[in-house]
């Protein structure tokens, strides 16, 4: 049974971390970032590819080149900020992966969901703790 959100919907979240535990869930999350940076790095090397073509081109040429510079420019800081998000977001239900009791890392199952998905209640699969981790999304 998949966890349902306050409002009925399953919470991505929760439906993430249920699917394929914690573990795999944010190895798969951190794999997703760290293509948007992969992107951000290839478009930086489109930007600075046209930005060398620009030089002792025709007008026309240069013309295509700015094109190509704003394009690039903007899928870059576009990647950017995705891939710091998702980082952030990943890097702070990370941090609250730990059981409060018996200090165990990552191994929980999803309880419920609280507050539209926001909120993930877990259940330690040690010690049985139940708390609660909150989604930044």
């Amino acid at each position: 049974m998949k966890p349902m959100s306050d409002d009925g919907l399953p919470s991505r979240l929760a439906d993430g971390i249920g699917r394929a535990g914690f573990r795999k869930w944010y190895e798969r999350e951190l794999l997703s970032c760290h293509a948007y940076m992969l992107l951000c790095f290839l478009s930086v090397i489109g930007l600075l590819s046209s930005i060398e073509a620009f030089r002792g081109a025709s007008t026309e040429d240069q013309l295509t080149n700015v094109l190509f510079v704003v394009v690039c420019a903007t899928i870059g800081l576009w990647a950017l900020r995705r891939y710091l998000y998702l980082l952030m977001r990943a890097e702070g239900i990370a941090n609250q992966a730990n059981c409060p009791d018996c200090g165990t890392y990552g191994r929980f199952s999803v309880v419920a969901t609280n507050h539209g998905g926001a909120e993930t209640q877990v259940c330690c699969r040690k010690c049985t703790r139940k708390w609660v981790i909150t989604d930044t999304e």
